[in-house]
């Protein structure tokens, strides 16, 4: 059976009143038979396609290819999983006998501010090995 997901945005400037009235109406819509959770969140945007192409189309490709010897035998992928553990850290994990290392924060959460910073951290390292990322005209829309 398909597991039942509702949500309710609550718009920045509504006042405490109109936040109790919406909240009020979305519990008696739910059903009282069964078990919910509820939680509240602050509502932000994620990264936008533009940041994300920037990374996989310009920073990434970049940095292969300046890297040149010392990344022989890497992919975007390799580079994506690297700089995510390296910026936000890393966890162990097994499976089949066997530990590897990934990291602990996934791009596709990341606010917009949170992307920028993660691109900024790429350029910085990328720098640090001679290589510069060109940069766009804006990537923070």
């Amino acid at each position: 059976m398909a597991r039942v997901r509702k949500q309710r945005i609550l718009h920045k400037g509504m006042g405490p009143k109109e936040m109790q009235t919406a909240i009020a109406k979305f519990v008696e819509e739910i059903d009282a038979e069964k078990a919910w959770r509820l939680t509240v969140e602050e509502l932000s945007s994620t990264r936008s396609t533009a940041q994300n192409s920037f990374l996989w189309g310009v920073c990434y490709p970049a940095i292969l290819e300046g890297g040149a010897d010392a990344l022989q035998g890497w992919q975007a992928t390799d580079l994506h999983e690297f700089f995510l553990g390296e910026m936000w850290g890393w966890e162990t994990v097994e499976g089949f006998g066997r530990k590897r290392m990934r990291p602990v924060r996934r791009s596709s959460t990341m606010t917009k501010t949170e992307f920028a910073d993660y691109i900024s951290f790429i350029e910085q390292r990328a720098l640090d090995m001679g290589i510069v990322i060109p940069e766009p005209l804006s990537i923070g829309d």
